[in-house]
């Protein structure tokens, strides 16, 4: 078998030490939001989906509102001083809550590459989804300073969702009943239970599998959408239970230390951690949205501290040592005032040497 290879980039050989990220920005909403990131100074922003609201099956309204989000002076700047990378999500996929079944995704995605200056060689050009995944600080071997970026593409080859049995109500009619009882309002979806459900397909599970078993100091799995919530009744990974065992095995049998997840979609933001069946802690900064908030916070056993659930992006800060590193994540709102924050350390996302238990989230 070859050599899993991360996909080429031209800062591959720059450590980096700071990171914003966000998601959920509608092209034709204010973006005031810019002003805050840019005084960050990241050294890398991350999209990860609904970075235009498109829904569409014609090919030239998704492409004009890529044009309306460039047109946007903040996102301008941002993409004029600052390298982006990004994924999508339903939203710029091109349909609420599509998938595999969505009829214009090869040419969803050309106008996804187009618009975020993928070359003509790209292999996301070509691949089965726009997945990708890269390594920066590749010259910092052995040890510290290598973060590896994965963005796995949750629509392509999307199996399809399992919808909530509600009788004869609409979800809106049964949402406001149970808020009106006031019982928690859950998303209108249910776990899969076909085993061979799937988010990813196997060409990309194969593919995950083998880039988490590149040598990196930190990983960040980029997902469009949550990773650890405990089950909103969104979309989310934990409406894939096989996905979400795979990838935690995934994990665990590649030694893919220094793991943690950040992801959009929810239009709030959380810090979310899951401690039990899992080689270490299994943390995942929620950051949405850019413009766009939700009036209702679904419930979350995994939740640390409160939700936010204004406009906000996240960042987060590396302290690179000669033994790993120090990880700050925060959420800032539109002023750039802090909301949420969490101090991780490469040690405690280590499988084997520290137990995966509730201390190490309340330390």
């Amino acid at each position: 078998m070859a050599e899993a290879k991360p996909d080429p980039h031209p800062l591959s050989q720059q450590v980096i030490r700071r990171i914003a990220f966000g998601s959920c920005a509608h092209q034709d909403r204010p973006q005031p939001i810019w002003d805050a990131v840019l005084e960050q100074k990241p050294d890398l922003f991350i999209f990860l989906g609904d970075n235009i609201y498109g829904d569409t099956r014609d090919p030239a309204v998704l492409a004009d509102s890529y044009k309306r989000l460039g047109a946007q002076p903040g996102f301008a700047r941002l993409r004029a001083t600052t390298p982006l990378l990004a994924i999508w999500d339903d939203h710029d996929y091109g349909e609420n809550d599509a998938g595999g079944d969505y009829p214009m995704k090869a040419e969803s995605r050309r106008l996804f590459c187009d618009f975020w200056g993928e070359s003509a060689t790209s292999p996301r050009r070509i691949r089965d989804g726009v997945f990708a995944g890269y390594v920066f600080g590749v010259d910092q071997q052995p040890g510290a300073a290598r973060l590896q970026i994965l963005l796995p593409d949750l629509r392509y080859n999307r199996s399809p969702l399992t919808v909530r049995p509600l009788g004869n109500l609409t979800y809106s009619a049964w949402a406001d009943a149970r808020q009106a009882a006031g019982e928690p309002v859950f998303g209108p979806y249910e776990r899969n239970p076909d085993k061979g459900a799937t988010q990813l397909g196997e060409t990309q599970w194969q593919w995950l599998e083998d880039q988490l078993g590149i040598p990196a100091t930190v990983r960040i799995l980029a997902s469009s959408l949550q990773v650890v919530a405990d089950f909103p009744g969104w979309e989310s990974w934990a409406n894939y239970p096989g996905d979400l065992d795979r990838l935690i095995e995934a994990v665990r049998a590649r030694r893919a230390n220094g793991l943690f997840c950040i992801s959009g979609d929810t239009h709030w933001a959380e810090l979310s951690c899951r401690t039990r069946n899992v080689p270490f802690p299994l943390w995942d900064l929620t950051s949405s949205g850019l413009t766009e908030t939700w009036p209702a916070i679904a419930p979350n056993a995994h939740r640390v501290g409160a939700a936010w659930r204004e406009p906000n992006f996240g960042v987060i800060d590396f302290d690179w040592r000669t033994d790993g590193a120090g990880i700050d994540l925060r959420i800032l709102d539109v002023t750039g005032t802090e909301r949420i924050s969490r101090r991780l350390d490469t040690n405690q996302l280590h499988g084997g040497s520290h137990r995966a238990d509730q201390s190490s989230v309340d330390a």
